[in-house]
């Protein structure tokens, strides 16, 4: 089982509290376990991955027992940890300005 942590406005657009729970099939990559979470949750299309390109939108990061995750290719498996689910997959909205 993979947890996924949301931030608080994709999770009030899911309709879900907590962390969501998900079943990916292996290999288990940053694509498989977005590609579930978009299944599972049909609005959340578009918010994550920009819908013709399916590359990560730009105020948004992935991370993974303590490692930043959004450069790497979305091909690549996700750590040990994340597919043992003993840590979380964390979807997090970036902040910019000044």
């Amino acid at each position: 089982m993979i947890r996924v942590v949301l931030p608080a406005h994709l999770k009030v657009l899911a309709g879900v509290s907590g962390e969501v729970e998900l079943e990916v099939a292996p290999p288990v990559t940053t694509r498989a376990v977005l590609d579930e979470l978009e299944a599972r949750y049909p609005v959340l299309r578009g918010t994550i991955r920009d819908h013709a390109s399916s590359k990560r939108r730009a105020f948004v990061r992935f991370f993974a027992c303590k490692q930043d995750l959004s450069q790497d290719s979305p091909d690549d498996p996700l750590p040990e940890a994340v597919r043992s689910g003993s840590e979380p997959f964390i979807v997090l909205g970036a902040m910019a300005g000044g």
